[in-house]
């Protein structure tokens, strides 16, 4: 088998991933980054990743960066957990499309909004506009259970738990749809056992800064 090493910080982007490992079942690794310490500013961790981002992998000495592509390759590589619909399924198209969607339609707009940037014109705007990216949002998620219907996939790992904290936030409109989606993903077992590690990772890194003064 494999063995995944995951960089980690308790409640960030690598929360998903962690998530994803163990929906998948797969052997890991963590190690673990306090952000408010500034350890992924650190040169050991810039030497990974120059951008001081969470999550990255080395899966048997590959590096694997990039939220998305840290999905993607994860749920390929353990097929027969059935998170990534294989090549010549009629749902990998739609797979490869919403993922493509969140990095680079939904998180752009969502940042955007949040730091109360401008919208621009819509024809020079990779996601066109907030409201255009939340209603095609809402609409595929209204047959529901899941983002691709009924089969449950590694897009809704990422999708569950993003909805989450943006709904939280308040940067994400609260409609039917995609609460109860989130809250969907968010009950499964794998999500509730990351969501109760990383309270343990946090207070631990916590409790360490205050003993540093």
């Amino acid at each position: 088998m494999p063995q995944i090493t995951l960089y980690h910080s308790p409640n960030t982007r690598s929360s998903g991933t962690l998530v994803l490992l163990e929906e998948l079942g797969a052997p890991y690794a963590l190690q673990v980054l306090d952000m408010k310490a500034g350890e992924n500013r650190q040169p050991a961790y810039l030497a990974v990743n120059p951008m001081g981002k969470v999550p990255a992998i080395l899966d048997d000495g590959a590096l694997v960066t990039e939220q998305v592509a840290v999905f993607l390759h994860l749920a390929d590589r353990f097929p027969a957990a059935g998170l990534a619909p294989p090549v010549g399924d009629p749902l990998r198209g739609p797979y490869l499309r919403w993922m493509a969607f969140y990095a680079g339609s939904f998180e752009p707009a969502v940042v955007d909004r949040a730091s109360g940037r401008p919208e621009v014109d819509p024809r020079m705007s990779p996601y066109g506009s907030y409201d255009t990216v939340m209603e095609a949002l809402r609409a595929q998620l209204a047959p529901g259970p899941w983002l691709l219907g009924e089969r449950f996939t590694a897009a809704d790992v990422l999708w569950g738990g993003a909805l989450a904290w943006t709904i939280m936030f308040g940067v994400v409109p609260k409609l039917p749809e995609s609460t109860a989606y989130s809250a969907r993903v968010t009950a499964r077992p794998a999500a509730q056992r990351v969501r109760e590690r990383d309270a343990a990772l946090a207070a631990s890194q916590d409790a360490a800064r205050a003993a540093q003064g």
